[in-house]
């Protein structure tokens, strides 16, 4: 019921006031500089982080931009499960993650998950041979989000290379084996391409003697 609208509201706040947000400190040279290749990766996820932790503001509701928290829950639910499974599916199995955003997003789902794992803020269960990964504590989650936020601002602001190597590298990059295993095995049957693209056509109208369009080519 709420995915959809989420899932086009977090985009939304990642480009607009994601990508849009942020200073460098003065004397600190630009991320591309500064973070080298881990750059792209770390600004994607600062971005996606903006969008989930503003996506559950009470202002979200202020402005009439969603009915009620419903649909930053399912925003949660969603992003969780794609950044720890579902994107695997595009992976030959035993391949590491390398573009960007696959790599932010689960650096963005595994750190959430590692660091609360104490309160069960997020819960792997495993059900008739199947994972599932379950949002217990959406306010808890989005306080995780903002602390991780905090700290990719920091590295990029300041510039921390070290730091941010650190993140990629332990949370972005290496894909649990057995999980991607089940991941491909679960989707196979479904026998749909992990990418799908889009040409636009040109439309042109077809009009009779009165200008009146009566067919599109």
């Amino acid at each position: 019921k709420h995915a959809y609208l989420g899932g086009k509201l977090h985009t939304a706040l990642h480009e607009v006031i994601g990508h849009a947000s942020g200073v460098i400190n003065p004397g600190v040279g630009q991320p591309s500089e500064s973070l080298k290749q881990y750059a792209s990766t770390l600004e994607e996820a600062r971005a996606d982080l903006v969008g989930l932790y503003y996506i559950y503001d009470q202002k979200m509701i202020d402005l009439g931009l969603i009915p009620s928290f419903e649909v930053a829950k399912a925003e949660y639910d969603g992003y969780i499960r794609n950044g720890m499974m579902t994107q695997l599916q595009r992976l030959e199995l035993g391949q590491q993650l390398t573009e960007e955003h696959m790599q932010n997003r689960q650096l963005v789902a595994s750190w959430a998950y590692e660091k609360g794992l104490k309160d069960k803020v997020i819960e792997k269960i495993v059900k008739e041979g199947k994972t599932y990964f379950v949002v217990n504590d959406y306010l808890k989650l989005r306080d995780l989000f903002g602390q991780l936020l905090r700290e990719i601002q920091r590295i990029k602001s300041e510039g921390d290379f070290k730091a941010g190597q650190a993140l990629v590298d332990n949370y972005g990059v290496k894909v649990d084996r057995a999980l991607h295993q089940e991941v491909l095995t679960r989707v196979k049957p479904l026998n749909i391409a992990p990418y799908s693209g889009f040409v636009n056509p040109t439309l042109v109208p077809i009009t009779d003697k009165n200008g009146e369009i009566i067919d599109v080519k």
